[in-house]
This record gives C-alpha cells, sequence and structure tokens, in this order.
C-alpha cells in the first residue's frame, strides 16, 4: 500500500530524514516510537505533502503510483487521511460546517459525533475553546468522516486523559476492523496499544529507523532500558 524508498528530507538548511526506507502492507498497522525531535511527525508530514518539509532525495509510493510531488488534496482524494499532533484553531469555521463539506450523509455525522462525543461542540468554531482531549476527539472525527484507506496519526494520545484515550481508542479500533484501514501510528505513551492491534514496531532516532520488532516488544524494550538499546537492534533498515 505504502512504500518509502531512501527518503530524505530538509526543512530549511537541516537534514531531519535520513535514508528512510519503509513500507505498510494493507490491513497492516505499523507503530512507530522515538524521543523527540527524532522525526516521527516530520515523516508523516512529509507523506501527507506539507510544504515546509523538501524531499530531496528518495520517493514515496501508495498503490504503486509514485505521489512524492503530490500536493496534499490529491494525496487525501487518493484515501490518506491525516491526525495532527496540534491541530490548528480556526475561528469563523463551525465543527459541523467542516463536517458537510467531509461527507454528505448527515446520519453519518451525527453518529460519529456521538460515537466520539463531540455532538455537543458541532456548531462551535473550530478547535476554539476546546480542551485538548476535545480537540483530539474533534479531529479523530474530521479524519473518519472522510474514509481514509490510511490513517497518519502523530501522537493521537498525547495530553489527553484516560477517559478520552478511551474513547478515541474504542471508535479508531471499531474503524480499522470494520474497514480494514491501515495505519502508521507515532505514540509516545503506548496506550493506544491497548486499543489499536499494530502488526510491526519500529524506533526512530536522529532521523533513521533503528529497530523493528513487535510493537508491545519494542515498548517493553524502551520501558526497560530508554532508546540507546534500540540503537543496538540487529534489524536493519534495508530488510525493507
Amino acid at each position: 500500500m505504502l512504500k518509502i524508498e531512501n527518503l530524505t528530507v530538509k526543512s530549511g538548511d537541516s537534514v531531519i530524514l535520513n535514508d528512510i526506507s519503509l513500507f505498510i502492507k494493507e490491513n497492516e498497522r505499523l507503530i512507530i516510537f522515538g524521543p523527540n525531535g527524532s522525526g516521527k511527525s516530520t515523516l508523516i508530514k512529509t507523506i501527507i505533502g506539507i510544504s515546509d518539509y523538501k524531499v530531496v532525495k528518495g520517493k514515496i509510493f501508495f498503490y504503486d503510483k509514485e505521489i512524492t510531488s503530490l500536493p496534499i488534496s490529491e494525496r487525501a482524494k487518493m484515501g490518506i487521511g491525516i491526525m495532527f499532533q496540534h491541530p490548528p484553531k480556526i475561528y469563523g469555521i463551525k465543527i459541523l460546517q467542516l463536517a458537510k463539506c467531509l461527507s454528505e450523509d448527515e446520519k453519518e455525522i451525527f453518529q460519529l459525533a456521538e460515537k466520539l462525543k463531540v455532538d455537543e461542540f458541532l456548531r462551535r468554531d473550530l478547535n476554539v475553546n476546546l480542551s485538548g482531549g476535545e480537540i483530539k476527539r474533534v479531529e479523530l472525527f474530521q479524519v473518519l468522516l472522510q474514509k481514509p484507506k490510511l490513517l497518519l496519526l502523530d501522537e493521537p494520545e498525547s495530553g489527553v486523559d484516560i477517559e478520552n484515550i478511551s474513547i478515541m481508542g474504542n471508535v479508531l479500533n471499531e474503524y480499522i476492523k470494520e474497514k480494514k484501514c491501515s495505519a502508521l501510528i507515532i505514540t509516545h505513551t503506548g496506550y493506544i496499544l491497548d486499543y489499536v492491534k499494530g502488526e510491526r514496531g519500529c524506533v526512530m532516532i536522529d532521523g533513521k529507523i533503528t529497530c523493528q520488532n513487535k510493537p508491545k516488544k519494542v515498548f517493553d524494550m524502551i520501558k526497560l532500558y530508554g532508546y540507546a538499546k534500540c540503537e543496538e537492534c540487529e534489524w536493519k533498515q534495508k530488510k525493507n
């Protein structure tokens, strides 16, 4: 489904990603761990096509079509959806207005809003006067209305309490199972793994992939030994 070949990415004069190669199969979830500043968010933003990040080497393929130079709108139409870690506040745009741009099925909109407990916010400006957990639920609401084939989730549980994680995790798991959706999920806390089964986990350090194993095993190793142990892993990126 998604294939990344030897991707090197710069932001300004700084190299953020260095020769990354990854793949995600259909109906597969890849979990990425890593310390702050390691390039995880840059990877997701490059996949969706954020213009602040310049691909200086390598290619990105989605269903065998190269998308490296495509605009965000085209990638979204192909079925790639992104949940940002820090979505912006937008005054003057109501959440319901945006939802109706994403889906013409009002029944679907209100059913999903009720599941994510965002129905009471639908007539508010987007992300304005909402708590961190409420913003995350609204962000997931928008993404799922797009019915993506590939979900890019940038720390969906970051800054969110256990109750909100439970709400989002259950809805996300239901969507993934029903739609047989693939996902690339970045996590620090690992809480999302209680709801979404990941087939593979890997660690990114200094813009490089350092190891790969079952997500729970990788996360347990990080908790015990920190990220330094991951750099000793025998798995090599070229095995992709």
